[in-house]
């Protein structure tokens, strides 16, 4: 037993959330704002997707849907599945990952390597009915005491940072944030982050932060979830569709960040500050300096450190890789 007066946490999923809210020094002095990272590559999976992780079996154990010895299975490109992995470890349950085969072999390797059983499979638009997520849907339903994860529909992965990552930010910031920005694939950390935000004060702005080749620019544009030209080297943001997390969520406007402005930020941050982070990151981070800029000097701009860059040494980090792509890894 714990005594709670004792600043010590309790075991692996204690150790979810809490991560630090971390002033980015170089941007910040740039643009003559405060622009702020929720430093997630601390949590114990090493990204933000630890939350949805934890909330969405923890809400699976209250319905009774997984039972003592059961069995998560979920499609990811990566994270989310990394997080669940380690959940499962943590409370008895076997996990099975279904993953599309575009995404980076470390994450593969790490899956495996905690004890997941990883099926990759071709990846195709989620209108088809080999989509990943739904080959993860349609096993689950073979399987005696088991649960699809469901993230991007699963509104417990929006509620994570609704209860968590939304109330640290504004504690951390003592209330004085006026902009918070990520990019966005299931939604539930823009969703939930900016629900609590708003209900603190209307004043602070919501925007997202998208990848070429996605079509949720648009939808906040316009309304439409069109596809704009792609695709981009990112993993695990980006969506031709807007998902059950993210409807209803009041969001001010959109930013678009074309993978070069990405690469460079990444190898910026790598070389001039010494961060190690991820693509998603990377257009996190050019999301919250256009704000500042378009803001002004003197603003407060939130966004996600979502995790480090060592899952992407094959393709974000390969000199080779980028020049398949047109990239090149300047700063």
């Amino acid at each position: 037993m714990i005594d709670d007066r004792m600043n010590i946490l309790s075991g692996l999923t204690g150790a979810i959330g809490n991560t630090p809210l971390i002033r980015i020094d170089s941007l910040s002095e740039e643009t003559g704002c405060n622009i702020l990272g929720k430093a997630e590559f601390m949590n114990p999976g090493g990204s933000v997707k630890d939350r949805a992780a934890l909330w969405m079996v923890q809400a699976a154990e209250q319905t009774g849907e997984l039972k003592p010895g059961g069995t998560v299975v979920e499609g990811t490109a990566g994270n989310t599945g990394i997080g669940l992995v380690h959940v499962c470890n943590d409370r008895g349950y076997n996990t099975i990952i279904y993953t599309p085969d575009n995404q980076s072999q470390e994450k593969i390797d790490l899956l495996r390597t905690l004890g997941a059983e990883v099926r990759v499979v071709p990846t195709v638009p989620y209108k088809d009915d080999m989509n990943f997520q739904k080959q993860a849907g349609r096993y689950a339903e073979t399987l005696d005491n088991a649960v699809w994860a469901n993230q991007f529909d699963n509104t417990a992965n929006r509620m994570a940072h609704y209860e968590s990552t939304g109330p640290e930010i504004w504690r951390q910031t003592d209330g004085r944030v006026d902009a918070f920005t990520c990019a966005v694939g299931t939604g539930g950390t823009l969703a939930g982050v900016a629900r609590y935000l708003k209900e603190q004060s209307a004043e602070v702005k919501i925007y997202l932060t998208d990848p070429l080749g996605s079509a949720l620019y648009n939808w906040v544009k316009t309304g439409e979830a069109e596809m704009t030209p792609g695709p981009s080297i990112t993993e695990g943001i980006g969506n031709s569709r807007v998902t059950e997390n993210l409807q209803g969520t009041s969001i001010d406007d959109a930013l678009q960040v074309p993978d070069q402005n990405m690469v460079d930020m990444v190898y910026r941050m790598l070389e001039k500050d010494g961060w190690f982070f991820g693509s998603s990151t990377g257009i996190n981070l050019c999301g919250a300096v256009e704000i500042a800029r378009e803001l002004g000097p003197g603003h407060t701009i939130v966004t996600v450190l979502c995790d480090d860059g060592s899952k992407y040494m094959s393709r974000l980090f390969n000199p080779k890789f980028l020049a398949e792509k047109g990239l090149t890894a300047r700063t």
